[in-house]
C-alpha cells in the first residue's frame, strides 16, 4: 500500500494561490495525487491547552498506529492459508482504505465537534485502549485452542517411532488382560522385513509362533505386532535392538486413546466455531480503529495549524499521495511553494547543515507547512 502526506497551510488569498500553484505543478509533473482533506470547525480552547494536546495527540497517534498494525497482522495469522486475501478484508466504513482517506468526512455522531478537543481526544484514546484490550483477550483464547490443536496434530505426523498411534492401533491387534502374555509393537526398517519374519520367533525364548502382523507402514518402515511371555520381554527388547528392530514403549489403553481422538476432534471443532466470529470481530474493529486513527491525524493537523498559523482559525488541509519515484522532487516543490511560511525552516531544508534552535528537541519532521505522514505500507501482511 501507499504512503500519504497530510499537510496544511493558511487559507488566506495568498496561500490559496500557492495551493493552486502546487496543484498545477504536481499534477503536470505527475508528482502526486492531491485531494482536499476536510476538517470541521473544532473548539479551539486556550493556546496553552493546545500545546499540551499536541504532545498527547502525538502519543495517541503512535499508539493507534500500533493497534491497527497488530489487528492487520493478526487477521493474516488467523486467515493462515488465505493470506493473499488479507488486504481485501482491511476496510474502513465498508470501503477500501485509500477511498476512505481521499473522501474523509468527520464522524459527527461519534466525535461531536461542539465538545472540547480534550474530550474528543479522551474518547478516541478510550476507544483504542478498549480495542487493544479486547484484541489481547480474543487472540489469547484463539491462540490457546490453535496451539493445543497444533501440538496434537504434530503427534499424528512423523515416523512410526515418534508419532501417536491412536489412529493406527485397534483393540484386536493386542492380547489384553493376560497374566502371562503381552503384545509388543516393533518398528522394522523396510530393508529388514524379510529378516524380521525369519528371526523374530528366535530373538528370545517364549515368543508365540506366527504372532507377528504388520499394522502400519510409512516411507521408512513398518509397525509390527509380536506376542510373547511377559517374563522374556526385556530380553526380547535387547535382542531386537541388536538387530535394529525398535520396540515402541506402548501400552494399549482404550480409554486414553479414545480421549486423545476426542480431544483432537473437539479442538478442531472449537477452532472452526471461533474462526468466523473472530474474523468478523477483527474486520469490524480494524475499521473502527482505522477510522479513529485518521480522526487523530485530523486533530493533529487542526491543533498544529492553529499553533503554527494562529487565530482566527483559517487553514486548508490537503491529502497528497506521492508518486514513489518523485518523493524528493515533490518535497522540493512544496518547500519552494510554501517557503514564505517559514523562511528559516525552508532555508535549513535546502541547507541541512543549518541549525534551527529548538528543532533538535523534536523527532517530528519539520517543514514550512504542517505535515504528517500516513503510512499504509505498515499494513502489508504478505
Amino acid at each position: 500500500m501507499s504512503e500519504f502526506w497530510l499537510i496544511s497551510a493558511p487559507g488566506d488569498k495568498t496561500n490559496l494561490q500557492a495551493w493552486e500553484r502546487m496543484n498545477t505543478v504536481t499534477l503536470k509533473s505527475n508528482l502526486s495525487s492531491n485531494s482536499k482533506f476536510h476538517i470541521p470547525d473544532l473548539k479551539v480552547g486556550t493556546l496553552d491547552a493546545l500545546v499540551g494536546l499536541s504532545d498527547e495527540l502525538g502519543k495517541l497517534d503512535s499508539f493507534a498506529e500500533s493497534v491497527i498494525k497488530k489487528i492487520a497482522q493478526y487477521i493474516g495469522e488467523v486467515m493462515e492459508d488465505s493470506k493473499d486475501k488479507v488486504q481485501e478484508n482491511l476496510l474502513a466504513n465498508g470501503v477500501d482504505l485509500i477511498s476512505y482517506l481521499t473522501r474523509f468526512e468527520w464522524d459527527m455522531a461519534k466525535y461531536p465537534i461542539k465538545q472540547p478537543l480534550k474530550n474528543i481526544l479522551e474518547a478516541l484514546s478510550k476507544q483504542m485502549t478498549q480495542i487493544e484490550t479486547d484484541l489481547k483477550t480474543r487472540s489469547a483464547a484463539y491462540n490457546n485452542i490453535k496451539g493445543n490443536l497444533q501440538n496434537l496434530e504434530k503427534k499424528t505426523v512423523g515416523n512410526l517411532l515418534t508419532r501417536t498411534l491412536a489412529d493406527i492401533v485397534h483393540k484386536e491387534d493386542f492380547v489384553l488382560n493376560s497374566e502371562y502374555l503381552i503384545t509388543l509393537l516393533v518398528v522394522v526398517p523396510k530393508s529388514s522385513y524379510i529378516q524380521w519374519q525369519k528371526t523374530y520367533e528366535s530373538l528370545s525364548d517364549m515368543v508365540v509362533p506366527r504372532s507377528t502382523k504388520m499394522i502400519a507402514e510409512d516411507a521408512e518402515g513398518g509397525l509390527f505386532t509380536v506376542t510373547l511371555f511377559r517374563k522374556v520381554m526385556e530380553d526380547f527388547k535387547a535382542k531386537a535392538r541388536e538387530n535394529r528392530f525398535m520396540v515402541r514403549e506402548f501400552c494399549f489403553d482404550e480409554k486414553e486413546l479414545k480421549c486423545e481422538k476426542e480431544e483432537l476432534m473437539k479442538l478442531a471443532s472449537d477452532k472452526k466455531q471461533q474462526y468466523g466470529p473472530l474474523l468478523r470481530w477483527l474486520k469490524v474493529n480494524f475499521s473502527e480503529a482505522f477510522v479513529a486513527w485518521i480522526h487523530v491525524k485530523a486533530l493533529r493537523v487542526f491543533v498544529e495549524s492553529v499553533l503554527r498559523y494562529g487565530l482566527p482559525v483559517n487553514f486548508q488541509a490537503m491529502l497528497l499521495q506521492p508518486n514513489r519515484k518523485s518523493i524528493k522532487r515533490l518535497r522540493d516543490v512544496l518547500n519552494v511553494v510554501f517557503k514564505h511560511l517559514d523562511e528559516v525552516a525552508a532555508a535549513s531544508i535546502m541547507d541541512p547543515g543549518m541549525d534551527i534552535p529548538g528543532l533538535q528537541l523534536s523527532n517530528q519532521e519539520y517543514y514550512p507547512y504542517v505535515y504528517f505522514k500516513i503510512d499504509l505500507s505498515l499494513l502489508d501482511c504478505s
